[in-house]
């Protein structure tokens, strides 16, 4: 039996890249055009894992997806970092000033901004998913209309690229992270990196005592979020990353973080894969 893995997007899209780059080549997806419509199938059983995005290095984490991750018990298990490079495509034999409205992910559109500012005359379309949107293009041969998306979708779908390479930042990164039911099967001397959520009292300086817990026990805070708890009004909850060299300390400061905060949740534990930045 084909073990089936579950992407947000279709095949040419970002998500369907990490998981050939994560798993294999072949690996069979689940083409899911919503992170809600991800997460159910990984429930369902239909998929035995899935691949999020969780942050980009421009537009910042994406907090809906941490509270899927926790509302739903999920795990992260791994990590998988990618290179964005978005490009402007059209059906063939158009130029720029032939388009009127450009559909793409909302996040690629943000970052995307800079270029598209120098043509007002352009439309632009929050759509679901980038690979999509170019399939679509193709399908129903919409002239006027561009989709910003992977090299891999305009050659898949047929697309002439009408300007390469159009992210604001070139050193455009995301990360995306492996969705499991179960908790980490990673070893323990192989794991130096977490994520965890936790709620703190509105005591002063309670949220500092928690930093300095990690300090103390020499974690490395990579990203912390806060997101409203929505059914307890001016409460929050926080979402932090921490990397370590040694799972006894990190051990250590999860044990106390138990103690000091109102709520504790490890929500993954995992091999930190993060790239040398050049």
């Amino acid at each position: 039996m084909e073990t089936k893995i579950a992407i947000q997007g279709i095949v040419g899209s970002f998500h369907h890249q990490v998981a050939q780059e994560y798993y294999d080549q072949d690996v069979v997806v689940d083409e899911c055009l919503s992170f809600d419509e991800l997460v159910d199938s990984l429930l369902s059983g239909k998929s035995a894992q899935a691949v999020m995005a969780i942050e980009n290095s421009i537009a910042g984490p994406i907090i809906p997806n941490y509270a899927l991750i926790d509302k739903n018990n999920l795990h992260i298990i791994g990590e998988h970092y990618l290179r964005i490079h978005q490009n402007l495509m059209a059906l063939k034999g158009q130029s720029i000033a032939d388009i009127k409205e450009v559909y793409s992910h909302p996040m690629a559109l943000l970052q995307c901004m800079d270029f598209l500012k120098q043509y007002p005359h352009i439309k632009l379309v929050e759509d679901k998913d980038t690979a999509e949107t170019a399939r679509r293009i193709q399908e129903n041969q919409l002239k006027g209309v561009a989709a910003i998306a992977s090299k891999v979708a305009a050659e898949m779908y047929g697309l002439e690229i009408l300007a390469p390479e159009i992210q604001t930042i070139k050193n455009n990164m995301t990360r995306f992270v492996i969705i499991n039911k179960e908790n980490s099967f990673v070893p323990e001397n192989e794991i130096n990196r977490a994520s965890l959520k936790f709620e703190l009292d509105h005591k002063r300086g309670s949220l500092a005592a928690v930093l300095n817990v990690m300090s103390d026990c020499k974690m490395n805070l990579t990203k912390i979020q806060s997101l409203p708890k929505i059914e307890t009004p001016w409460k929050y909850s926080f979402f932090v990353d921490v990397t370590f060299e040694k799972y006894e300390d990190y051990a250590k400061a999860k044990s106390l973080l138990a103690i000091m905060a109102e709520y504790f949740k490890v929500l993954g534990e995992y091999r930190n894969t993060k790239p040398l930045i050049s």
